[in-house]
């Protein structure tokens, strides 16, 4: 049996450039790509939950996949998402990424109706058939209603074509019992972490890297950390976690929405030239009042 993970590193979950509704900025999504590129990223995941996929219609997320797999042009891998709340959607949408070139595909368990465990292997056992594309499982219970629980994963190491997790549920206790688990069941199996806090702790767990949403503007930090905890060099690897903090207290909290991260990771964007910060309806991108407090404080941050 093959004992390494398919997927390591940083794999920043890329926002989505947009100019108006459903309407990509392409030359923003280039500079972007090449931004990431450059910063030493492992891999990049489009249509993740910074992507605002579940918010872009069906045919943009397609635009999104193939456009990003023709600018990355082979030289990390791509990963997908392809959650919805149907298995057709998520099934074709899985099938279309596949064709562009992505190296897997990612999907939480569905959202809306909250899912059993039963349901869930259930749910996951039709998928399966249906994806030309190795696929990576994504446990977000804030926004699903489910966790993919012990149950699930057990179920899932016996499937030679699902290869990892992703889990974004901030419990690192959850996250280590379920890496000791692939450790003794699926040692090829990919073990990501969602929440950038968590990231030196995950590695030192048994994890394999980090999907870091503040890799979008700082990528080379999060790749220094996780380079530091792989060397063993625990001095740096702390004050590297100490500048991820700052960079997500000054980046994550302005405004007090529930999409203040996605907002305040676009904006930094958008205040470094990359891309545009336009948001999917139903949310919007930052006034000017906070806009500017953004940028006063990406200045500080690049001048650190």
């Amino acid at each position: 049996m093959n004992t390494t993970p398919r997927f390591t590193g940083i794999i920043p979950p890329m926002v989505t450039p947009l100019l108006a509704e459903d309407r990509i900025d392409e030359a923003g999504l280039e500079r972007l790509v090449e931004h990431l590129i450059a910063g030493g990223v492992s891999g990049i995941f489009a249509l993740g939950t910074t992507g605002e996929a579940p918010s872009l219609s069906h045919d943009t997320r397609k635009q999104v996949v193939q456009t990003t797999c023709k600018l990355v042009n082979g030289r990390v891998p791509v990963v997908a998402g392809i959650t919805d709340t149907s298995l057709r959607e998520s099934a074709e949408l899985g099938q279309f990424a596949a064709d562009a070139g992505v190296a897997a595909v990612v999907s939480s368990a569905p959202f809306y109706f909250p899912n059993g465990s039963k349901e869930l292997i259930e749910y996951l056992d039709a998928l399966l058939p249906e994806l030309p594309a190795p696929l990576m499982l994504y446990n977000m219970p804030s926004l699903t209603k489910t966790v993919f629980d012990q149950e699930v994963l057990k179920w899932a190491f016996q499937k030679e074509n699902i290869v990892g997790l992703k889990d974004s549920s901030g419990d690192l206790t959850y996250y280590k019992r379920m890496v000791a688990l692939g450790a003794e069941e699926r040692p090829d199996w990919s073990f990501l972490i969602g929440p950038e806090e968590l990231l030196a702790e995950s590695i030192l767990a048994g994890g394999h890297g980090g999907v870091a949403g503040g890799a979008n503007v700082f990528p080379s930090v999060y790749v220094s950390l996780y380079q530091a905890m792989k060397d063993g060099d625990l001095a740096r690897a702390q004050q590297l976690s100490a500048r991820i903090l700052e960079i997500a207290a000054s980046i994550y909290s302005v405004g007090s929405y529930g999409s203040a991260i996605i907002k305040g990771i676009k904006c930094a964007l958008r205040i470094k030239g990359i891309c545009n910060d336009y948001m999917a309806g139903p949310f919007s991108a930052f006034g000017e009042t906070e806009a500017k407090e953004i940028a006063t404080r990406v200045r500080l941050l690049e001048a650190a």
